[in-house]
């Protein structure tokens, strides 16, 4: 099955949560909203002719320009991109889920934004988002153990997002 086929297996039940396509692109993707991501996934995961059985990872980007004279020449406004790369190994076929997340929840510096969580479909999910959440500061709601997998647990911040500062030392240690 092709990204168009898959696209349009997925565009009756879902059409409210669909955002965007690129079906030419390398790895195809196909963008869905936050709220409706979990339910897309399992869509994909369990229909017989689809059978997603198989997620790669999880990867955060955040969209955010720090230097203000950069800031004003881009098109978009700050936010965070998560990307699942899925695959079929029945099918043999691929597919990319992206979805859009404010940097902060409620556009209030310091409160994590929110996804679901999906490792109730793929269990390697619960390793994924544990990575997403320490490193790129992503909530993934109702994950069965969400905490820092390879930063400590008090280290302040998330490395990945553009505005982190490294701080000039853990406990006594310098880090530069």
């Amino acid at each position: 099955m092709n990204a168009e086929q898959i696209y349009a297996r997925l565009e009756h039940p879902f059409r409210p949560w669909l955002v965007g396509c690129d079906l030419e692109a390398i790895d195809p993707w196909i963008e869905v909203k936050p709220d409706g991501l979990a339910d897309v996934a399992r869509f994909l995961r369990e229909q017989p002719d689809l059978w997603f059985d198989m997620l790669h990872c999880i990867t955060a980007v955040d969209y955010f320009e720090p230097d203000e004279k950069k800031r004003a020449q881009v098109e978009w406004q700050p936010h965070l991109e998560l990307f699942y790369h899925l695959s079929s190994l029945r099918h043999r076929h691929r597919l990319v889920l992206k979805a859009s997340l404010p940097r902060w929840l409620d556009d209030q510096p310091g409160r994590l934004p929110e996804a679901p969580s999906v490792s109730r479909i793929w269990s390697t999910a619960e390793w994924h988002e544990r990575e997403v959440f320490d490193l790129s500061g992503v909530k993934f709601l109702d994950h069965p153990d969400l905490r820092r997998i390879l930063c400590p647990e008090d280290w302040p911040g998330h490395p990945l997002r553009k505005d982190f500062v490294t701080p000039p030392d853990y406990h006594g240690v310098p880090t530069r």
